[in-house]
């Protein structure tokens, strides 16, 4: 399959100006693309209609679906990747003529009435005083989740091994003890490591990277099965449960309707 990888420019806020107060975006991906790392003038709620994409800020990685987008604020420099057949959806909000939501990247819960919203927005000849309406509605209902797919992506060397090999095999059954003996060094030492670089211990970690792997395969229409297996679990239903412990989400909720 062709790979694509796009090159855009980096702006700082506001450095172009946007006569717009919401503009829609819309765009399915016909090969795996990687976008480089870059900036836009104006703030970005980044959702898609279909399949799941990453959004990558310094170290850390979100996922992006149909379910929960990102806000992402202008000037932010960030890089992103979608495979094929990926519908991304995005709104452009206007820098000046919106007020941002955070100064950093946050999630944000794509619900019925945001989604309808949106696609509101997106009608071709929609008079101007709908969409007026339309966008102060938006920026209405508009705000930050408790719910993020993000996982923050360990840099010391101690941990490079573990972090390379889980998101190679998210269904690496290697436990701490057996990376701590395998680097030579204490489970004690390990932990640290990862709470002092992700705000998590071993296990939250990797099963953050396991819900976010997942994500991409249920997006692309694998049954919940058949996913768990792939990312390291003796059942659906144990899957599920870990899951929904680290999304606060069912597995369902990512799958093509």
């Amino acid at each position: 399959m062709t790979n694509e990888t796009r090159t855009l420019p980096t702006f700082a806020p506001g450095s172009v100006e946007t006569p717009f107060v919401i503009k829609d975006y819309s765009e399915i991906v016909a090969h795996d693309t990687r976008w480089e790392a870059h900036s836009h003038p104006f703030h970005e709620l980044l959702w898609n209609e279909r399949g799941a994409s990453t959004a990558v800020v310094g170290e850390r990685v979100w996922t992006i679906t149909p379910a929960l987008g990102l806000w992402m604020p202008a000037g932010t420099l960030h890089a992103g990747a979608a495979n094929a057949g990926t519908w991304l959806r995005a709104g452009f909000f206007g820098f000046g003529a919106t007020a941002s939501i955070s100064d950093t990247p946050v999630t944000v819960e794509i619900t019925p009435l945001l989604r309808l919203l949106l696609e509101r927005l997106a009608e071709p000849g929609l008079a101007p005083a709908s969409r007026a309406v339309t966008e102060a509605l938006v920026l209405d209902v508009l705000a930050p989740s408790p719910r993020e797919l993000l996982v923050r992506v360990p840099t010391c060397e101690l941990l490079r091994p573990i972090v390379e090999a889980v998101r190679e095999d998210p269904a690496d059954q290697r436990t701490l003890t057996d990376w701590a003996s395998a680097l030579g060094v204490s489970a004690r030492t390990v932990t640290r490591a990862f709470t002092a670089e992700t705000g998590a211990g071993f296990a939250r970690w990797v099963s953050a990277v396991r819900a976010q792997h997942a994500i991409g395969l249920l997006a692309r229409g694998r049954d919940v099965e058949s996913v768990a297996e792939r990312v390291g679990y003796r059942s659906a239903s144990a899957f599920g449960a870990a899951f929904r412990r680290t999304t606060g989400l069912t597995p369902g909720r990512f799958r093509p309707e």
